[in-house]
């Protein structure tokens, strides 16, 4: 009986040996800058950690220098910017949209979603504004990535 409990204990560390890798690799660390005082930032932090993500955030009073650093033009910033495996995300992107972003690699700067648009992760307030999710080329042209609320 003890020989069977120790294979059964050895099995179920091996197990989880395997799994635990799969999962790390599954739950990337996004660092994300917001204002002390913003709440829908937080919002779209706890989105995207349901979401699996690992986030480590970073209160900073003025985010201008973080924005000019990642290299996101004026007219497509928003409240908060986080970086995740070499991608800036600017704003209230879907962790769906991030997901996809890190699957498929394009070589992009990241994603952006312009202003603050109600129904986008964070914003949830019941109203449903159309908005679009926007990659951002290195050459910081965008494209339609993602379109919500159409």
């Amino acid at each position: 009986m003890a020989r069977f409990l120790w294979r059964a204990a050895l099995s179920a560390v091996l197990a989880l040996m395997v799994w635990m890798p799969v999962q790390a690799a599954e739950a990337p660390l996004m660092t994300v800058w917001k204002s002390p005082w913003c709440g829908c930032c937080m919002h779209w932090v706890k989105h995207m950690e349901a979401h699996g993500f690992r986030v480590d955030v970073k209160d900073v009073e003025d985010l201008d220098p973080v924005k000019k650093l990642a290299g996101i033009p004026d007219n497509l910033q928003s409240c908060h910017t986080a970086h995740v495996d070499g991608y800036v995300i600017e704003g209230h992107v879907p962790a769906a949209d991030v997901k996809r972003l890190l699957n498929e690699r394009p070589a992009a700067r990241g994603l952006a979603v312009p202003g603050m648009p109600s129904g986008s992760p964070g914003m949830e307030n019941g109203e449903h504004d159309p908005y679009d999710v926007l990659l951002i080329g290195k050459d910081r042209t965008t494209t339609v990535y993602g379109s919500y609320n159409r």
